[in-house]
């Protein structure tokens, strides 16, 4: 268990991630890349909120198109932006869950 925590940490240093274009146009590279500063129980929160953020924008949109306050493509493009959130929140869930449960399957 401590290598594959050695081995997360590995992944999360800025070697890793050299390649990752990091700034405002892409926020969880950058919460990544600032990863190896932070817990790991830190980085999931801020995108929790990231996502959360995300998917009230795309309802927001949507109450403002059917007001006519916002075009059809403005509330398509902020409502597709929220179901990708969600979808990848979705994925990262499933892949916990299945780490837990290999974990829990391990004998001691």
């Amino acid at each position: 268990m401590i290598d594959s925590i050695k081995s997360i940490n590995g992944l999360l240093s800025n070697s890793a991630l050299s390649g990752v274009e990091t700034g405002a146009a892409h926020p969880v590279a950058a919460a990544v890349q600032g990863a190896a500063h932070t817990s790991f129980s830190q980085v999931m929160s801020d995108m929790a909120s990231e996502m959360v953020g995300s998917l009230k924008a795309g309802e927001t949109k949507s109450f403002e198109g059917i007001q006519g306050k916002a075009s059809t493509r403005e509330v398509i493009d902020a409502v597709m932006g929220a179901e990708q959130t969600l979808q990848t929140a979705i994925a990262i869930r499933d892949k916990v869950v299945t780490a837990y449960l290999e974990v829990a399957r391990m004998q001691i």
